[in-house]
């Protein structure tokens, strides 16, 4: 499909030249068009905390949020996204994401509820669904995100985080249920599990007995270490997937950068499904054209990116397309979600 529409942007606020976007008077980028909406948001973290309790206080709102994407920064819809990253920016993404999790400096402070919420509003999203990811011991980011989304019930959601190798982990899945987590966050990377790991595997049955979803970052990103790159390849996801028919698998970002074979297990699995954030627009285009697109969900992976950059690639791929918009923008999920 050829585009009408430009792919390449010289900033984020260079993104209101698409028809469904402008500036507001403060020259912040809004969604314009009311006909577009409801939209859900599958793919979102607050700032995480490790090894030190959490110091960011999530309840503050800053002037400007610090995308690990700086909004001044020219944007290419059609190369996966984080291609649109210097080697700097990738550095410096990686310092706030490790050493300064300690403490509440850096992009990170800036992280929190409020800057979330106002994001969501500006851009039409009605729901967005929190992330967290947590190790065996000392974090407790589930907690803090299924206490955010208890306190924001109309915008947000929030899933759980049980790692494979913690202490009694069906008492813990079963803590983070009763919170309100409609399911469980696993990133094999960040966690170092590998997707196929026998305990993992008998975490994703848990999950499917209680009709809890099980959402992956799959796939390579391309700027993780070695050892992740390895952990996130898509051939380690099919196995859990075929043993556990029961259990709701989401691929976070269709794959990374092994797109072809997300959309392969998507096709041949129906109990898989894919999720846009990071995409290119090729490749949700393809998502529009090729998959199920009953089970397929708009992802922005915020804080990383402004979500105007995920959705702008939905609008386009699916215009003149209004059925298989709503599905991916909102119906599908808050199907997954259990909402209306």
């Amino acid at each position: 499909m050829t585009s009408v529409h430009p792919s390449r942007f010289t900033s984020l606020l260079d993104l209101a030249r698409l028809p469904w976007f402008g500036l507001s008077d403060e020259g912040r980028l809004v969604m314009t068009d009311k006909s577009i909406g409801p939209i859900a948001d599958m793919h979102t973290h607050l700032a995480l905390a490790y090894v030190r309790p959490m110091s960011v206080d999530l309840n503050k709102l800053h002037s400007e949020t610090q995308h690990y994407l700086p909004s001044c920064c020219a944007i290419d819809l059609d190369v996966y996204v984080n291609r649109n990253m210097s080697p700097e920016i990738v550095k410096e993404l990686t310092v706030d994401l490790t050493l300064r999790s300690l403490g509440p400096r850096g992009m990170r402070a800036t992280h929190t509820i409020p800057n979330l919420t106002r994001e969501m509003d500006e851009i039409g999203i009605r729901a967005s669904v929190l992330l967290p990811i947590d190790f065996p011991v000392l974090s407790h980011n589930a907690d803090v995100s299924l206490a955010a989304a208890a306190s924001n019930v109309d915008k947000l959601f929030s899933f759980g985080s049980v790692h494979p190798y913690a202490t009694k982990v069906e008492q813990r899945l079963d803590a983070q249920y009763d919170k309100g987590a409609r399911g469980i966050k696993m990133h094999p990377a960040m966690q170092l599990v590998r997707p196929d790991n026998r305990r993992a595997r008998e975490l994703y049955k848990m999950c499917g007995q209680r009709k809890m979803v099980v959402f992956w970052h799959c796939g390579p990103a391309g700027i993780e270490p070695k050892l992740g790159q390895y952990m996130n390849q898509v051939r380690h996801y099919e196995r859990p997937i075929r043993e556990n028919p029961d259990t709701t698998f989401v691929l976070g970002h269709a794959g990374a950068l092994q797109f072809d074979e997300a959309l392969d297990l998507q096709l041949r699995y129906p109990n898989v499904w894919l999720e846009t954030s990071s995409q290119s627009l090729r490749n949700v285009t393809r998502m529009v054209e090729r998959a199920d697109t009953r089970r397929v969900v708009h992802g922005s992976d915020w804080p990383f990116y402004h979500p105007a950059i995920s959705v702008s690639k939905v609008l386009i791929a699916t215009e003149g397309k209004p059925e298989v918009r709503r599905q991916i923008l909102w119906e599908n999920g808050a199907r997954l979600l259990g909402v209306t």
